[in-house]
């Protein structure tokens, strides 16, 4: 189906305050996330290249050691198998878009 609303997406919550709708590609995941003031997701890497969008709120991300305070517009990008977690210093909404294929969110 090539048209879909993200409203109309199941959504999971896969870590406490971390909301989550996918849609997966043939090539890609992409996750759209609400997440709770406060809420953080622990130190993790995964085989998948990320690529991190901030489109409401302000998160404070760690790729590899390196923290940074995103705001809306913001990008970050992650190589496959870098360490890194995340903090919502406010509410957020949030993209992450993934290659290949996220097979662990299906």
């Amino acid at each position: 189906m090539p048209f879909l609303n993200i409203n109309d997406l199941e959504q999971k919550e896969p870590v406490p305050g971390y909301k989550v709708s996918f849609i997966h590609t043939g090539n890609m995941t992409l996750s759209y996330w609400t997440v709770t003031a406060g809420a953080e997701i622990p130190t993790h890497s995964h085989p998948n290249e990320q690529v991190a969008n901030v489109i409401e709120g302000e998160f404070e991300l760690t790729v590899d050691g390196v923290t940074k305070e995103l705001r809306p517009g913001d990008v970050a990008l992650i190589e496959p198998n870098v360490p890194h977690s995340g903090k919502a210093i406010t509410a957020c909404r949030l993209l992450d878009v993934f290659h290949p294929v996220r097979e662990d969110y299906r």
